[in-house]
């Protein structure tokens, strides 16, 4: 009997020595292997077609560009049957509801055990839902108490929201009037507990890992 063909899969980083280290884990494993790496979403899609993995690793901050996020929702439109391993340090509400939302089948954090991401990488590929632990605590609470969780649209106006726009500029990016705009806005603030503008913004920056 002839052993399974390896798992295929794409790696979209847009750190080299992160897609270095990632290949070289998942093909210590005779089980996978890595058919094509991506610097960018851009590239990633433009992999897909010719690479024909079984699964994309996809992280959420790929330098300039599309992010991980929107590059995951044209992916899964395009290649609706390749499933999507978001592998990123971010585990944050508004990431987690807004890459779920755009298709992911599966949410690991890069400090995940060799052995997680092994499994991971195998069960996505078959089609498996896959959350990290702490992931899966967060959606766990979200559920639980479903008034504190970010909707797709208030995590998008928030991630737009600390890059620096205004109340007319989030109307126009979301084809919402600026009255719809202070009325997604205060359904942040009092989801994530605050009471001004530049503290959601604070709260997004270190969402990012930013300091400002």
């Amino acid at each position: 009997m002839n052993d399974p063909a390896p798992v295929a899969a794409l790696i979209v980083d847009d750190q080299p020595v992160v897609r270095a280290g990632l290949r070289a884990l998942l093909e210590s494993q005779p089980d996978l292997r890595v058919v094509a790496e991506a610097g960018s979403g851009e590239e990633g899609l433009a992999l897909v077609e010719g690479a024909a993995p079984d699964v994309v690793m996809m992280d959420l901050e790929l330098g300039d560009g599309m992010d991980g996020i929107d590059a995951t929702r044209r992916l899964r439109a395009a290649h609706p049957r390749v499933p999507v391993l978001v592998f990123t340090t971010y585990d944050t509400d508004a990431d987690i509801v807004r890459v779920i939302d755009a298709g992911a089948t599966g949410y690991l954090l890069k400090d995940a055990q060799p052995h997680e991401i092994f499994a991971a990488v195998r069960a996505a590929a078959a089609g498996r839902s896959v959350l990290s632990p702490p992931v899966a605590s967060r959606l766990m609470h979200s559920m639980q108490h479903p008034g504190t969780a970010l909707t797709p649209r208030e995590a998008e106006l928030l991630t737009l929201l600390a890059d620096g726009l205004s109340n007319r500029e989030l109307g126009r990016r979301l084809h919402i009037s600026e009255a719809t705009v202070k009325t997604h806005l205060a359904h942040v603030y009092a989801k994530l507990g605050v009471e001004t503008r530049a503290a959601a913004v604070a709260h997004a920056l270190r969402a990012r890992g930013v300091r400002r």
